[in-house]
């Protein structure tokens, strides 16, 4: 997988140190990484996050939480 649409994990680290989420009572989105908060998304931002992570499928919302924390943006993580 790659190109703009669908974010390429060549070293495979999605699958050993995955993210997690958690979706607030306020709609927030809070995003974890090894057990620890990463960031979190407020907003419009993030209802447009639940929406494409309700539609995802694993890998794929890997993916999206990967670009919403700002990771793997350059493709040399």
């Amino acid at each position: 997988m790659s190109g703009r649409n669908e974010a390429s994990d060549e070293r495979g680290r999605l699958l050993s140190d995955p993210f997690d989420y958690r979706v607030t009572k306020q709609g927030g989105v809070i995003v974890y990484r090894g057990g620890r908060q990463v960031m979190s998304v407020g907003g419009q931002d993030a209802a447009r996050l639940v929406a494409a992570l309700q539609r995802a499928d694993d890998s794929q919302a890997q993916h999206l939480l990967a670009r919403a924390s700002g990771n793997y943006r350059r493709g040399n993580e």
